[in-house]
Order: structure tokens, then sequence, then C-alpha cells
């Protein structure tokens, strides 16, 4: 059977993961945290791939679901499956780099909160965003500002991961939140349209944090996927 990881998003944890660790628990998830140890996209993947030997299937959130389409680039025969939340295969615009370095600058002068708590709406569907801000305050600032940044130049600095995306041949769900600010839903059927025979849900009323926003749908999704596999 093989092995299942969830991979956080930027400054995620854990936390995020609470309601699927829980529904999922027959297949044993593991959440990795790699991301807070490597430098890049391409680095987190192989650091993933390292520690968690054998067949894997990758569920990765945001930045997470980043991580889990290299590390299907650069092992492809060893990904059962791959599950993308709320993800994007582009690389970053000139836009969002402008906004993502200005964040950086912010995040090293020790004005993260300042940075997050006014854009924490950004993240939810107004619906889920009262009952789950604070939650999510907690753990992206306490992920600190050193993973903030280097997490932050991660993504700007990742590769286009469409080039590679035709040639995956594993099962892929992706996922999107229908009113996702963050990663809009015309990214994940960008997604689903460039990998062979993907499987494309859109949850209803759910912004980017769909582990949070909406686990009953998102645990129903996985765990049918995961038993088809």
């Amino acid at each position: 059977m093989p092995s299942l990881i969830l991979v956080p998003g930027l400054a995620g944890n854990s936390a995020m993961w609470r309601a699927q660790l829980a529904a999922l628990a027959d297949w044993r998830p593991q959440v990795t945290d790699v991301p807070s140890r490597a430098g890049s996209i391409e680095a987190m993947a192989a650091l993933l791939l390292q520690e968690h030997p054998g067949r894997l299937v990758l569920c990765g959130a945001s930045m997470g679901g980043m991580v889990a389409m290299e590390a299907a680039r650069q092992a492809p025969e060893r990904i059962a499956g791959l599950a993308l939340l709320g993800t994007d295969a582009r690389a970053d615009s000139p836009e969002m780099i402008a906004i993502r370095t200005g964040a950086i600058e912010l995040f090293a002068q020790g004005r993260a909160r300042e940075v997050i708590e006014p854009n924490i709406g950004m993240a939810f569907h107004p619906d889920n965003a009262a009952a789950l801000s604070q939650d999510y305050l907690d753990f992206v600032l306490g992920a600190g500002t050193e993973q903030l940044i280097a997490q932050n130049r991660a993504v700007i600095a990742r590769p286009d991961a469409r080039e590679h995306l035709p040639q995956v041949r594993c099962p892929v769900l992706v996922m999107c939140g229908d009113a996702d600010r963050l990663t809009p839903p015309e990214r994940s059927r960008e997604i689903a349209a460039l990998v062979p025979h993907a499987r494309l849900v859109m949850v209803p009323r759910c912004g980017h944090m769909l582990t949070m926003e909406r686990p009953e749908q998102v645990n129903a999704e996985l765990a049918r996927w995961l038993q088809s596999l």
C-alpha cells in the first residue's frame, strides 16, 4: 500500500490537515514538514522523496501542490497518485512577484502580522472566515519570519509545472474552492486539462483553504478517490 503524504501550503502545518488526519485514518496519512526545511520547490520535492521511500500518494494544498507536482516530475515511477488542492501550475506573474517581494521586506522588518491579518479574508469564502481566521492566523504567524521569507522566495522561483503535466500517468484529483481568490478556479481547470484523465472537483461556497472550510466534502472526495487507486 503506498504511503499517503499530506503536503501543507505556505506556512502551513498539521493544523490545516486536522480533519483529514481523522477522516482518512485508514490510509495512515502523514503530514510532511519538508517545506519548512528546504529552500526551493525542487529541493522540497527531493527531500520529500528522500525521507519517504517507496510508492507515494501525495496530497498537496496550495504550495504543497507545487511540491507534489515537482515530486511527480522528479520520480514519476514512485508516485501512485496526486491530489492537488487549490494550487497553481504556473510560474508567478511579475505582478505577484512584486507583491511577494514587498511582503518579504515587511516580514524581514518583523511586520508579519501587519501583512497577514488584514488579508485573511482573501484565504476564505465569506461564510467561513469568521470561524476559521484565528486558527489560520495562529499557524501562519507561528511559522515564523524565516519560514515566511524562505517559502515565499521558493514560490517566487518555482518552475512552471505545465511543461511536464501532460506526461503524468498516475491518477490525479484536482480540487478547488469555487470562490478561491488566491489560486482561482481557472488555474485548477488548467491543471485538469493538462493531465491525462484527471478528475476535477469544484467545492461550492469555499475559498482557498479547502481542508479547513469544507472538510466533510473534501474528505469524502479524497476517500472516494483513494479507494479507486
